[in-house]
């Protein structure tokens, strides 16, 4: 297959001296070579992107908007298989994940153009006192302004929907920057875009040469909205840089705790903990980690876990029948590695795994008790690697659950009510889901990290609410005396 090239998306500028390549994280192969932008190129893309905004008489009306998003969605659909094989290729996601994900960028989209269409203001209650007397006021959206949308490697091409699409439905210019590793699926979806009527200028997705150009534009007064999904060190660090006035949505990564009581339907749970903990090798942000199983039961689910992650495929992720592939840098298969040892060094019984699979990939892997303030226990693994640890009362497990510096998604499994409403009232999270792994996600639910998993609510309506303004019209007339 020829490589392929990808021209600067950024109208007006010039690329950079230095290109990109873009490499297979599963055999290294070339797969694209990208153009990127220096200084001078990205501040092609911030003034462009101003001097859309400031030009209110330019502003794509909501029908085309919703025009525009509707066409791109069915483009999507036409292109779904396609997109999903080359989302593989990059990222490295299983081909049967990449085709979920892939549909979900669909409905992201249609999404958008469907909130759109249904958003309304309100009426601001005027005419109860004497001095609100002779007074229409009501709501209606507009959008913040210019967007700095910097995205993930791990679901390249929904993230984008997620970031790209509500600012585009908002009427908002955007920036994006998709992850260095993983810019085709971007690429490719902001093509669609422009393909759809979208015109150029209102979405400029780019590829810096270094990162400080990246910190440079966040820094920057024209930015009025950052969406940043990664991990959480660099997040908080852009949010520190922003300047006066601008919103910022993070998300973040999680040490997702599922607590898994003795009365609990294993014949259940086990397919579901399997999926939610090896989904993407682990490359998830709410990925099921620290599984707390009351004592009775401990053993005898991480020995059934260990099982069904052993018959798991583990290879290409081109290929329909592989479940689990590669990490996205070989260096992640070493740093996983090393954790996994450290574990195990500390007194950790390991069930399963527990080896690189070549230079790319890792064995999925059970620990069963490792050592409470092991890197496995108090960081996010992001690789397949999922722990059990034994607890012998519920509020116990709780506390350990909430014992770390990062809230997201939790999970509980048990038969007993009373159990799963005090997890539920008790787990420091933002969601919890009852006899369901952590990684459960819909496009249109809240979702969001807490504490230092993220600030802000994603989803499509949260996201699209994010990147507009409530502005408030206030009429005073004799005729409403």
């Amino acid at each position: 297959m020829p490589t392929e090239h990808f021209p600067l998306m950024v109208p007006g500028a010039r690329p950079a001296a230095q290109g990109a390549e873009v490499r297979s994280p599963w055999d290294g192969s070339l797969l694209a070579t990208v153009e990127q932008v220096d200084r001078v190129g990205a501040e092609r893309a911030l003034a462009t992107a101003h001097a859309l905004f400031r030009n209110r008489d330019a502003w794509l009306p909501a029908t085309r908007r919703i025009e525009i998003l509707r066409r791109a969605a069915s483009l999507l659909e036409d292109r779904r298989e396609t997109l999903a094989l080359e989302a593989a290729r990059e990222g490295g996601k299983p081909l049967l994940d990449s085709r979920i994900e892939a549909v979900r960028a669909v409905d992201s989209i249609r999404l958008c153009a469907e909130y759109l269409r249904a958003q309304h203001g309100s009426e601001v209650p005027m005419g109860r006192t004497a001095a609100s007397t002779g007074r229409l006021a009501f709501t209606h959206h507009e959008p913040i302004g210019p967007v700095l949308a910097l995205s993930a490697f791990n679901h390249p091409l929904n993230l984008i929907a997620h970031q790209v699409g509500p600012a585009v439905a908002a009427g908002c210019p955007v920036v994006v920057k998709p992850a260095k590793a993983t810019p085709l699926s971007c690429f490719r979806l902001v093509r669609i875009l422009r393909e759809s009527g979208l015109p150029d200028e209102w979405c400029q997705p780019l590829v810096t040469v270094d990162q400080e150009i990246a910190r440079s534009m966040v820094a920057d007064p024209r930015v009025a909205f950052l969406s940043f999904i990664g991990s959480g060190g660099v997040g908080w660090g852009l949010r520190g840089l922003l300047p006066p006035g601008a919103r910022c949505s993070l998300e973040h990564g999680g040490v997702a705790p599922v607590i898994v009581a003795a009365d609990a339907d294993l014949d259940h749970a086990l397919p579901l903990l399997v999926k939610g903990g090896y989904y993407h090798a682990g490359q998830v942000c709410v990925s099921v980690q620290r599984v707390f199983a009351q004592r009775p039961i401990a053993p005898t689910l991480a020995e059934r876990l260990g099982e069904a992650a052993g018959r798991l495929v583990v290879g290409d992720p081109t290929l329909p029948e592989t479940e689990v592939g590669p990490l996205i840098r070989p260096q992640e298969v070493r740093r996983v590695d090393e954790w996994v040892r450290e574990a195990v060094a500390g007194g950790a019984k390991l069930v399963c795994g527990g080896r690189p699979l070549g230079a790319s990939c890792y064995a999925p892997t059970v620990l069963l008790d490792p050592p409470e303030q092991s890197r496995v226990m108090t960081h996010e693994v992001f690789g397949p690697v999922v722990c059990v640890s034994s607890f012998d009362r519920l509020d116990d497990a709780v506390a350990r659950a909430n014992s770390l510096p990062y809230a997201f998604q939790a999970a509980v499994f048990t038969r007993d009510l009373d159990a799963a409403l005090r997890c539920c009232r008790r787990l420091d999270a933002s969601a919890v889901m009852v006899n369901d792994h952590t990684a459960f996600r819909v496009d249109w639910m809240p979702f969001c990290g807490l504490r230092e998993s993220g600030l802000g609510i994603g989803g499509i309506p949260y996201t699209m609410e994010d990147v507009q303004v409530k502005k408030m019209i206030v009429f005073r007339s004799r005729e409403l005396e």
